[in-house]
């Protein structure tokens, strides 16, 4: 009506519940790493220092040093994690000195190289008279098919262990050299992705690994190569870059059945004489040639997405006969192939371990380290 001011009446809008978009998205994978675990805190003082002698037995010997008492405590930290191409370990450890003997070297079949950064203390390792010094900011790479010796400060270190034949394709101008301390823009920056990876351990899919495997190697090399470090060759060390390149050489070449000292002098343009002289604390080059492949074979019957024949395995890392393969396996391992394949485990799983079980989970960790990237 005219002039009827009454307010119009406001029609109620219904609200209806917006439905659910669909998500393309796919769930997370569930992480795939779980740790080796292993610490000292558990353990009454006293026992501490014996318990952590033994877990690390397998790679170096230590002492404490000499003012402390045998009896004071040693609290040590060790978690490891499997990438199945890489072992990354998280580390902490009072002041002690270390060695890593010729005897010891030769003993365990292990000569990754070990790639440490400092996250505090400082560390000093001599090998053939050529001491590197680690500290925070740097990054140490050092060969453990090499003896060195070295000492260290109470210190908390991030390590690497990274399989001979991850770095091989290195240009020859920038050959890796051992025990050198690595520093400038480019470590770097290995540093701060080496911090991201170590953050996100727990967190990593299967599918994740090798990529982070290939990025850390190829940041190394990158490292390597632009280092002042790696220009100049200690005239000492010639006689272990022969050996280095011997060892490239036969790992390139392990599956090959013409692996002879007479292809090895030949293609590396070297004597016979000075290979076995080079070789003579191995056994001989023939020796080392099988023990590698026993641990090439060893790695692979370890590995339970493997399911080669036991025969087809020893022929595809260079036996010509199951019978020889079979003995050569027993006398190195004490087990035979058959029983290595029933005791392995899955590759990315550690185990936590009380600190009682230090002999266990010392061989749980020596085995990561023998098989290392051997089945890859």
């Amino acid at each position: 009506m005219p002039g009827d001011d009454t307010a119009p009446v406001e029609v109620e809008r219904r609200r209806y519940p917006r439905s659910a978009q669909p998500s393309n998205e796919e769930p997370p994978a569930p992480p795939a790493l779980e740790p080796l675990l292993f610490s000292t805190r558990g353990l009454e003082p006293a026992g501490q220092f014996a318990a952590w002698q033994a877990y690390v037995a397998p790679l170096i010997d230590i002492r404490r040093p000499d003012s402390p008492s045998q009896e004071a405590e040693f609290v040590a930290d060790h978690a490891a994690w499997n990438l199945g191409g890489m072992l990354v370990v998280q580390q902490s450890t009072p002041a002690h000195s270390y060695v890593r003997s010729e005897a010891k070297v030769r003993s365990n079949l292990i000569d990754h190289w070990h790639i440490s950064v400092l996250r505090n203390g400082r560390t000093w390792t001599e090998v053939d008279g050529h001491v590197s010094e680690g500290e925070p900011g740097k990054v140490e790479l050092r060969s453990l098919g090499h003896p060195f010796r070295g000492r260290s400060t109470e210190a908390r270190v991030l390590s690497l262990y990274l399989p001979r034949e991850l770095l091989f394709d290195v240009p020859a101008s920038s050959e890796i050299k051992n025990n050198v301390a690595l520093s400038g823009t480019y470590t770097k920056l290995l540093i701060e992705y080496l911090d991201g990876v170590e953050a996100n351990l727990s967190r990593l899919a299967a599918v994740d690994l090798p990529y982070v495997v290939q990025t850390t190697r190829d940041m190394v090399l990158t490292c390597v190569s632009a280092s002042a470090s790696n220009i100049a060759v200690p005239e000492q060390h010639s006689t272990l870059a022969l050996m280095e390149r011997v060892r490239r050489f036969v790992q390139r070449n392990l599956k090959s059945p013409d692996l002879t000292t007479d292809r090895i002098c030949r293609e590396l343009g070297v004597s016979r004489t000075r290979l076995y002289q080079v070789f003579e604390p191995d056994g001989g080059v023939h020796h080392y040639i099988q023990r590698r492949r026993l641990l090439s074979a060893h790695a692979a019957l370890s590995d339970v997405s493997n399911r080669q024949q036991i025969v087809d395995i020893a022929f595809a890392v260079g036996f010509s006969s199951a019978a020889h393969f079979s003995r050569a396996f027993s006398k190195e391992f004490g087990y035979s192939p058959r029983e290595a394949r029933n005791v392995a485990v899955p590759l990315y799983l550690g185990h936590a371990v009380a600190p009682m079980s230090e002999v266990e989970s010392a061989h749980s960790f020596d085995k990561w380290l023998k098989t290392l990237g051997h089945s890859r």
